[in-house]
């Protein structure tokens, strides 16, 4: 598949089983403002544009959310242990946007799209979740531009925080090239 815009990202989840339980699952949760992001939706992209035909193992999937009212970090683990039980197989990490700025020694984010424009690099900073139609939306708060040219370059926030020996630290460590060898990393 030619991945062009947006709707091909779209067609290209939906039309896997395996997301779509995954998405499933999470939605059940009933979150405020909750996203599947990062490697969950990139490295499917790129494993695509790669002509893979088995899926990249990924270590976590990134189920994030919203909710000033509760920073609780035990609330996540509670999620998590609810998402064990339904789906015990897969290695879920969830977490509450509306306190990783304390973690992150950064200002408060706005909603999980912000938190998720705040991601290391732009191919990352993706998110996916169903509407209450099961409708799948898809957040690129950069683009897909870089996600589908094979593309890893800081975000915006990044680069404005000169933060780019933290970026660039993450991708020696990463090592995506290893695996998705037409990848083009920026380093600035």
């Amino acid at each position: 598949m030619y991945i062009r815009n947006e709707s091909d990202i779209i067609r290209l989840i939906e039309h896997d089983r395996w997301m779509m339980d995954i998405l499933h699952h999470a939605k059940s949760l009933d979150l405020p403002d909750w996203w599947i992001c990062a490697g969950f939706v990139r490295s499917k992209v790129w494993d695509e544009l790669h002509g893979f035909t088995i899926r990249t193992q990924i270590p976590d999937i990134d189920v994030i959310y919203y909710d000033p009212s509760d920073l609780n970090e035990e609330t996540e683990k509670r999620y998590e242990e609810r998402l064990r039980v339904l789906y015990p197989t897969i290695p879920w990490s969830i977490k509450n946007e509306a306190r990783m700025h304390i973690g992150n020694n950064v200002l408060a984010y706005e909603s999980s799209t912000d938190a998720i424009s705040k991601f290391p690099e732009t191919a990352s900073a993706l998110g996916v979740k169903l509407d209450s139609n099961d409708h799948l939306i898809l957040t690129a708060p950069h683009g897909i531009h870089d996600v589908i040219h094979l593309e890893v370059r800081p975000t915006p926030y990044f680069l404005e925080n000169q933060l780019t020996t933290l970026y660039e630290e993450r991708i020696r460590k990463k090592d995506w090239k290893s695996t998705w060898t037409k990848l083009k990393i920026f380093y600035f």
